[in-house]
């Protein structure tokens, strides 16, 4: 998985480009990471869906990939494999399990509606895949064969390189289409459609998005060229910058504002510091 050189890949929100909101379901054309302890009100549909201990989903799982289920999560409906499928202890799901790979599954796992899979099913702790790469790699070293453990790195690197920037929620989050809250920084990607109202400690929005609710932060709020945000934008302590032709439907408050002539703000806008306009490069204070 593509990190963006981050050590942690769950130390910010990432919505990556293209990620839309149907109905009840968030869709990513990546993997989906999921932080311990986090809620999910939304189905979710993505490539690998990875979530950690105690997170719920209150809709089902689509997963073109894999997927991993860290124990005592619990999913509300139906979760559908195209691959193989981890389950840790205790977990649940409220509807049918279906595996198109291997199925690996810990204790006292509870599936309401049963469940097939068309390869192998083992009933055991499973171990996470990162754990295996690393046992497999320190064994190819100890015996000796280094250029094998060069390979499978090559080949890793090289199939991350491929992928999607992962979807990433930050453990201890809660996402629904009412509000999206975490208390990390929160990047959004170009061409993104989303309801619900975003909490965060910053907040970076691409390219020509569409966000159906308001954008609050500690710290700086961007909104890229084209964007439109279908409410407030509001900061406590940092600076909010608006992009050529973005659109703000609501009020902007803030501690310092700087924006484009292109740029529409159709409430008030109020900055306890600076209000700075920006074009061509210029940068005239207001």
């Amino acid at each position: 998985m593509q990190l963006g050189g981050r050590t942690d890949p769950l130390d910010e929100l990432v919505i990556p480009d293209g990620t839309r909101g149907e109905e009840h379901d968030l869709v990513t054309d990546g993997d989906v990471l999921v932080g311990g302890q986090s809620t999910v009100e939304f189905g979710v549909r993505g490539k690998t869906v990875v979530a950690g201990e105690r997170v719920t989903f209150d809709g089902h799982i689509e997963a073109e990939g894999d997927c991993r289920l860290d124990m005592w999560s619990s999913v509300a409906d139906n979760v559908l494999v195209e691959r193989d499928a981890y389950l840790g202890e205790r977990v649940r799901i409220d509807g049918r399990l279906v595996v198109g790979g291997d199925l690996d599954i810990g204790d006292d796992v509870e599936i309401t509606e049963g469940f097939e899979a068309n390869g192998w099913i083992v009933i055991r702790n499973p171990m996470p895949t990162v754990v295996f790469l690393f046992i497999y790699l320190a064994q190819l070293l100890r015996i000796g064969e280094e250029e094998a453990a060069d390979e499978l790195l090559s080949e890793l690197v090289e199939e991350e390189a491929d992928e999607v920037e992962p979807l990433a929620i930050p453990r201890g989050s809660t996402v629904s289409d009412d509000a999206w809250r975490v208390s990390a920084p929160a990047r959004i990607g170009n061409d993104c459609r989303l309801h619900g109202n975003f909490r965060a400690e910053s907040i970076d929005v691409g390219e020509n998005c569409e966000l159906f609710g308001s954008l609050r932060a500690r710290g700086d709020v961007t909104v890229g060229e084209g964007t439109v945000v279908h409410g407030d934008v509001t900061t406590r302590s940092g600076t909010v910058a608006l992009a050529p032709s973005s659109r703000v439907r609501g009020d902007v408050s803030c501690d310092a504002l700087t924006f484009d002539p292109e740029a529409t703000v159709d409430g008030a806008m109020r900055a306890r510091g600076e209000m700075t306009l920006a074009r061509s490069g210029n940068v005239d204070e207001v």
